[in-house]
C-alpha cells in the first residue's frame, strides 16, 4: 500500500465504521416511539432551560421545529390541489380530453400519507435540537440582532402585501373590486 494513501483509507476504515454503529442505533431505536418522543422532549426542555439562563433570544429552531410539524401534518398528496393544476391546465388549453368535472368519484380507500414521515419528523427534530444547544454552548454562534433591520424586513413584507397575520380582510379573487 502506498504511503500516501495510508491515511485516506484509515479515514475511509473509521468513517465507514462510525456510520454503521450511527445505523445501528437508529435502528435499535426505531420501535420506541414513546421513548424516542420523551428524550427529544427532554433536550428541548434543556434547551429553553438554557435560553432561559442566559436570558438569550432563539427563533429559529422554533420556525424549523413548526415547519417540521406543518409538513408532518400535511398529506404528501393533496387531492385538492391536484384538481386545481388540473382545472388550471385545462383553463389555459391544455389537454382537453380529460373532464372539467368528474362524473364520479372513486369510492375505493386512500390511506392517509404524511409528506414526512414520524421517524423523519423526530430525527431532524432531534438533530435540530442537539445543534442548536451545541450553538447556545459556545459564543461565535451569539449574533446580536440589530433592531431596525428587523423593522425594514417588515416593512418590506407590508410593501409586497405578504402579512403573516389576518385582520378580518375578506380575500378577493379576480381582481380588485
Amino acid at each position: 500500500m502506498n504511503l500516501v494513501q495510508l491515511p485516506f483509507t484509515l479515514h475511509k476504515h473509521r468513517s465507514r465504521k462510525f456510520q454503521r454503529q450511527y445505523q445501528q442505533t437508529l435502528d435499535r431505536w426505531t420501535p420506541h416511539v414513546f421513548q424516542r418522543w420523551l428524550a427529544t422532549l427532554f433536550l428541548l426542555a434543556l434547551f429553553m432551560i438554557r435560553i432561559v439562563l442566559s436570558q438569550g433570544l432563539t427563533y429559529g429552531l422554533a420556525i424549523y421545529l413548526l415547519n417540521l410539524l406543518l409538513a408532518f401534518l400535511q398529506p404528501k398528496f393533496d387531492p385538492s390541489l391536484q384538481d386545481d393544476l388540473l382545472a388550471d391546465e385545462i383553463e389555459e388549453g391544455g389537454d382537453q380530453s380529460v373532464p372539467v368535472l368528474p362524473s364520479q368519484r372513486d369510492d375505493e380507500f386512500r390511506p392517509f400519507v404524511r409528506r414526512l414521515p414520524e421517524w423523519q419528523f423526530w430525527l431532524s427534530a432531534t438533530r435540530a435540537t442537539l445543534v442548536s444547544l451545541f450553538c447556545t454552548v459556545s459564543e461565535v454562534f451569539d449574533v446580536p440582532v440589530y433592531w431596525p433591520i428587523l423593522v425594514v424586513y417588515f416593512v418590506h413584507m407590508i410593501k409586497y402585501k405578504y402579512i403573516p397575520f389576518d385582520i378580518g380582510r375578506k380575500a378577493r379573487y379576480g381582481g380588485s373590486k
